[in-house]
């Protein structure tokens, strides 16, 4: 059986978890497949989501936004500051924003507030930015019982969010990033999964 690559593709995975299991996949794993393939699509499909919504420029408070000369007077426009938080629960992954307002998160629906950074915030279709659907059960079951294509799902699910997180820093100035990241939180269950063992 081939190996897989160092930086597979989900694509890849899927593949070589198809093979590991004769097409026997389990149900854990196509969930957590299918909810980190609708993370990925998130920028190139057509569909307006909260990620995108962010990245409208056209509901940034460019008057809060401080302006600046480069080096060959061209003026440029500061960066939206935002906050951001891993939120992990029982079920799911979910990567929340908040504005910030006076070095505060603001956590209330915003209309033209001249603190926000946003001209319009609206908690319910704004503040998480992505889930990844059963995620939590899908790391516990595999440091239980995980193959090789369970670990790699994991990673790439950890690399995909940096990644955004990344794309988010080019247009914004992340203040914080609070709470397990997923990589964190497998290290935790693996120390607690340790410490079970010893």
């Amino acid at each position: 059986m081939s190996k897989l690559s160092e930086n597979p593709s989900l694509k890849e995975i899927n593949a070589y978890k198809n093979k590991l299991n004769w097409g026997d996949i389990p149900s854990i794993y196509q969930l957590a497949s299918n909810a980190i393939r609708e993370m990925d699509g998130m920028l190139t499909h057509g569909f307006n989501n909260p990620f995108k919504q962010l990245l409208d420029q056209s509901n940034w408070n460019l008057k809060l936004a401080k302006q600046s000369s480069n080096i060959i007077g061209k003026v440029t426009t500061g960066k939206p500051k935002i906050s951001l938080y891993h939120n992990i629960n029982e079920q799911d992954y979910e990567l929340h924003c908040y504005p910030m307002n006076n070095n505060e998160p603001v956590k209330e629906a915003q209309f033209n507030n001249p603190h926000c950074p946003f001209i319009v915030w609206t908690p319910q279709t704004m503040q998480i930015l992505f889930k990844l659907n059963s995620l939590v059960p899908f790391i516990v079951y595999t440091f239980q019982k995980g193959d090789i294509a369970d670990y790699a799902l994991i990673r790439y699910a950890n690399q995909r969010v940096d990644e955004l997180i990344s794309v988010l820093s080019q247009s914004f100035d992340i203040i914080d990033i609070k709470g397990y990241s997923i990589a964190e939180f497998c290290k935790e269950i693996y120390r607690k999964h340790s410490e079970l063992q010893s």
